[in-house]
């Protein structure tokens, strides 16, 4: 009988801190997802376009000077 007692008050207990937990999950959910958070997949993904962009334009400049001084020598 005692143990009985004691058992439905541990559930009691418990079922408080249960609800907090859930509570506390459903929160921080929230707050990430109006976070404008993005995956280090694709961090990296832009990185390495980033990069890339940043070879294609060296070589457009290096292309853009090569006409200008043809040009030059031309006149």
């Amino acid at each position: 009988m005692i143990e009985t007692l004691l058992q439905t008050i541990l559930q009691q207990l418990d079922q408080p801190k249960k609800d907090i937990e859930h509570n506390l999950r459903a929160l921080l959910s929230e707050a990430v997802a109006k976070m404008d958070l993005v995956t280090q997949e694709e961090l990296e993904r832009q990185q390495t376009a980033l990069k890339n962009a940043h070879q294609r334009l060296d070589q457009l400049n290096e292309q853009v000077k090569t006409l200008e001084t043809l040009l030059q020598n031309k006149k």
